[in-house]
């Protein structure tokens, strides 16, 4: 059937694949300007059965309604693989056609294809931290897929609502990767959102039609973060620890309380990220590491107190950092010694000093919350407002020295356009 004066769709039998029983291959010509690529359609016809006019079975036999159909649909799949190919302005050849019916042009086919895609191009984009939180991911989908599905892998075209749906409740009953910790509900819609990038990934190729994370949901529950009041501070900042390596980890940690740095912030920070700012004193100038996002925070005396300390630490050994930052296990288990040496009653990860910068440090010292979004690095000023337990309780504050604004003297009224306005005397 010509489409046009250089595309045309032929079906034909190939009499040199003759069967013992007189049963004769179908195969489909596809004609391109003066190139042609031919194709099984995996379907066979008795000679006298077939019609060359028509190129479909005749249709007085049994098997032809059948078997026309079939080719029908066939015809109909390659007409719309060249639509396609000329939509996306790519190369047109008959040979790109029949790659484009088989699938064989795309990148990835399988659940398999597309995690080894993901390992190749994009994880080398991301933090060694994450890289490894999308290992445990990908283990769990071999799990899963090897449970369903009784295989290792499934075509992109399984992947479907229910199969989002499936994996998800796999996530909540199933054996973990750490034995006796479970995953959260959180923790499960972190692997749904890997997994979800991935997926959009194969969709963005056109590998799969229809992405269905477009209807799948994810549901975090919100949880306040811990963090340190000032007497917690004071009371690990001013311990005596014996033990170099928690006076290494108890110092960094109070240099994160007061600069906001992450744990990978601060052990990659080098003499040339320390500069001089808009007021003349030292700065912290940086690059988030998760979102490339540039930092400047100015030196607080004792994240200052914290970096003269260690003046001599740099050196070829360490990368020139200007801290002695050990391995985030060994920081975290320190901590955890740390805290309780110094009575703090709280589950104290090295993140909680980032989380204290943003709480006591600036937001409870009258600092603005878009302040504190610029300080941190955030993007968006809605990632801040997840602190909004600290203004209340800094609103709380606020309105108990109003409160004894207003007990400890007179009211006084003034004038502004005729309306009488209160003020307070302080």
């Amino acid at each position: 059937m010509k489409n046009s004066n250089q595309f045309s769709i032929g079906f034909w039998l190939k009499k040199t694949a003759k069967k013992n029983d007189g049963q004769i291959p179908i195969y489909i010509r596809i004609r391109f300007g003066k190139q042609r690529s031919d194709l099984s359609v995996h379907r066979t016809v008795i000679e006298s059965h077939w019609c060359t006019s028509s190129g479909r079975v005749h249709h007085r036999f049994k098997e032809a309604k059948g078997i026309n159909m079939y080719l029908d649909d066939i015809q109909a799949k390659l007409l719309d693989c060249h639509r396609q190919l000329m939509a996306e302005g790519a190369p047109i050849s008959a040979r790109a056609i029949k790659e484009r019916f088989l699938g064989n042009d795309k990148p990835v086919q399988t659940l398999k294809d597309i995690i080894e895609f993901h390992r190749k191009h994009e994880a080398p984009k991301l933090a060694k931290g994450t890289v490894k939180n999308y290992s445990a991911t990908e283990t769990y989908l071999a799990r899963f897929v090897k449970e369903r599905f009784r295989t290792s892998d499934v075509k992109l075209s399984l992947i479907d609502y229910a199969f989002l749906i499936e994996f998800e409740t796999y996530l909540r009953n199933c054996d973990t990767l750490v034995k006796n910790l479970p995953l959260s509900n959180n923790g499960i819609m972190k692997h749904m959102e890997r997994f979800k990038k991935m997926v959009t990934l194969a969709h963005k190729f056109g590998c799969m039609t229809r992405n269905p994370f477009s209807l799948y949901k994810m549901k975090f529950d919100s949880y306040d973060s811990d963090f340190l009041e000032e007497e917690e501070i004071l009371k690990i900042r001013n311990m005596v620890l014996k033990d170099p390596g928690l006076d290494k980890v108890r110092d960094i940690f109070i240099f994160s309380c007061y600069t906001g740095l992450s744990y990978i912030e601060v052990k990659m920070l080098k003499q040339g990220d320390i500069v001089k700012g808009v007021d003349g004193g030292e700065w912290v100038n940086v690059r988030r590491k998760k979102t490339n996002t540039p930092v400047k925070v100015p030196l607080l005396f004792h994240a200052k107190c914290i970096l003269d300390k260690y003046r001599s630490v740099p050196d070829y050994m360490n990368d020139h950092s200007l801290l002695p930052v050990l391995s985030n296990q060994k920081v975290n288990k320190y901590l955890k010694i740390i805290v309780k040496l110094a009575g703090v009653d709280k589950n104290v990860t090295f993140h909680v000093a980032r989380h204290t910068f943003a709480t006591t440090i600036t937001l409870m010292n009258d600092v603005p919350i878009e302040t504190v979004s610029k300080l941190l690095g955030h993007t968006k000023l809605s990632t801040t407002q997840k602190y909004a337990r600290v203004v209340e309780k800094k609103i709380s504050k606020d309105m108990m020295q109003l409160k004894k604004a207003m007990e400890a003297g007179p009211d006084r009224v003034s004038e502004n356009d005729g309306n009488p306005v209160l003020k307070i005397v302080k």
